[in-house]
């Protein structure tokens, strides 16, 4: 029986319909802060299964990847955990202004190591200093992280600020928090009540009234250098029903249609 071979022209067209498949495939860099991690591992697994490009998610203190970009970082998206550092990257002309939109809320909530810690009222009354004995509270870095700004901001409007200050233990970003308290390291700490959500190992005393600190916003933009052409569409991902329900599964609030 003699061997059936595929014509030469089938060949080729076949050969240059793969190379074609693979040359439609991009990449789309993201700086995300820190808090976002488990919502953007599973926003960016989806959006490569559906589309084949890849998401590449980078993590950090939104203050730390704010200064990467004004550093010249090769980022196509970013997102910040606060306002502060876009409307600063919007002033110096690093973002594209018109892309820029509000995607996602959230709240801070005072966090425990201990599993049976009974839950707290956050008022002006809470005893939070003598809790926490010669102990330490974890923190973002109080004066440049989102998560340390906020958590700041609150303990000074309720007042406990001065008594706390002493006792801070500083972190690079909220994850590094969060990850004190989980192991023990710190008893109690402030972090983004995502972040709690996604950490087994720590236990909710109770949530900061909204009206103690600025609202949490995070906002989004394409940076103004990005040459990636997913780069819009990756934002605009991001706005949709799959990553919409991904943020809601980690808790945050959805600010977009």
């Amino acid at each position: 029986m003699s061997a059936v071979f595929p014509a030469p022209g089938l060949c080729a067209i076949a050969l240059t319909t793969l190379i074609a498949g693979a040359a439609q495939a991009d990449d789309v860099t993201v700086f995300a802060a820190a808090s976002m991690k488990n919502a953007m591992d599973e926003v960016a697994e989806r959006y490569g299964e559906e589309t084949g490009n890849k998401a590449v998610i980078s993590l950090a203190g939104s203050s730390s990847l704010a200064r990467q970009i004004q550093a010249g970082a090769p980022a196509d998206v970013f997102i910040s955990a606060n306002v502060g550092w876009m409307d600063t990257l919007e002033e110096e002309g690093l973002i594209d202004a018109e892309s820029r939109t509000d995607l996602l809320g959230n709240a801070i909530v005072l966090i425990a190591h201990d599993a049976g810690a009974t839950p707290v009222e956050i008022a002006p009354d809470l005893p939070l200093a003598d809790m926490l004995g010669e102990d330490r509270l974890a923190m973002a870095l109080v004066d440049a992280v989102p998560a340390g700004i906020y958590g700041k901001a609150a303990l000074e409007s309720l007042g406990l600020w001065d008594g706390v200050a002493p006792k801070v233990a500083q972190a690079d970003n909220v994850r590094a928090a969060l990850a004190l308290v989980a192991t023990g390291e710190a008893p109690m700490g402030i972090v983004y009540a995502t972040d709690a959500a996604a950490e087994p190992d720590v236990t909710v005393l109770g949530a900061f009234p909204k009206d103690s600190h600025p609202p949490i916003v995070y906002p989004a933009a394409v940076l103004a250098e990005s040459d990636t052409p997913i780069a819009a569409e990756f934002l605009d991902y991001l706005q949709g029903p799959v990553a919409r329900a991904a943020f809601e599964r980690q808790g945050f609030t959805v600010l977009t249609e």
